[in-house]
C-alpha cells in the first residue's frame, strides 16, 4: 500500500471535524511548496542575470 492509499484508508475513519483540519493542513502545505519554488525562480534569477544580461547573450537571442 502506497502513501496516498494509506492516508485515504485513514481519512475514512476519522471524523468530520478531523477532515476539515486535515484539508486546511495540505493546502497550507501546497501553498507553501508553490511559494518556496517562486523564491527559488526569483533567487536564481538575480543569481544568473550577470550571465543573462550581456551583450553576448542578447546576440544570441537576436534572430529569434
Amino acid at each position: 500500500m502506497n502513501a496516498k492509499d494509506s492516508l485515504i484508508k485513514e481519512i475514512e475513519q476519522v471524523p468530520e471535524f478531523l477532515i476539515v483540519e486535515v484539508l486546511d493542513f495540505l493546502q497550507f502545505l501546497k501553498q507553501k511548496h508553490r511559494s518556496e519554488l517562486l523564491e527559488v525562480a526569483v533567487l536564481s534569477e538575480s543569481s544568473l542575470s550577470k550571465d543573462w544580461l550581456s551583450p553576448e547573450e542578447d546576440e544570441a537571442w537576436q534572430n529569434l
